[in-house]
């Protein structure tokens, strides 16, 4: 028995002509791949929730339940942050730009925006208060003076540290979506 999805040679299917989930354009999508400082962060706050958990289960089985509920919550609390570290970052659809940080969302819609930029400029190294020379894509918004913007992404954020072509890539993506959108 052939099996097709292994295969190479396989004859074009018409029927995986049609149109893929990710084409809704109105869907909010991240423009680029997490980078490894992002996974590998969120790995190891998976990694102490699943200690958390086994010590849950611990005070469970001594006896001490209200400890153990209270252990519990706090892995619930780990696990929640660490899918939201996944989840950071910058996000476009036809309604806007949306930047999802560790407790905040701030969503901009296209008829907001003047402008974006890459600009060279001083940025945070990993999100530390530590600045270094870098690539910033900006977003000048039409209710702020041009001279106040924040970066969007930047090649030294956690997506991108000693992933240049991925912040160019990035960057481009961003601002086409951009061009686009602001037209209409």
């Amino acid at each position: 028995m052939p099996l097709p999805f292994l295969t190479a040679d396989r004859t074009y299917d018409a029927a995986l002509d049609d149109a893929l989930p990710y084409d809704d354009r109105n869907r909010w999508r991240r423009p680029y791949r997490p980078g490894p400082w992002r996974v590998g962060g969120a790995a190891l706050w998976l990694l102490l929730a699943s200690f958390v958990l086994f010590a849950a289960v611990a005070l469970a089985l001594t006896g001490s339940l209200s400890s153990a509920v209270t252990v519990l919550g706090i892995a619930l609390l780990i696990i929640a942050a660490a899918l939201r570290i996944l989840r950071m970052g910058v996000w476009v659809s036809a309604r806007g730009v949306r930047q999802v940080g560790l407790l905040h969302t701030r969503t901009v819609t296209w008829k907001q925006v003047l402008e974006v930029r890459t600009a060279q400029q001083p940025v945070r190294w990993l999100g530390l208060p530590r600045t270094v020379q870098g690539q910033a894509l900006t977003l000048v918004r039409k209710d702020r003076a041009p001279a106040d913007t924040e970066p969007l992404i930047t090649t030294h954020g956690m997506d991108f540290v000693g992933r240049t072509s991925a912040f160019d890539r990035a960057a481009d993506v961003v601002e086409a979506w951009a061009a686009e959108y602001r037209r209409e």
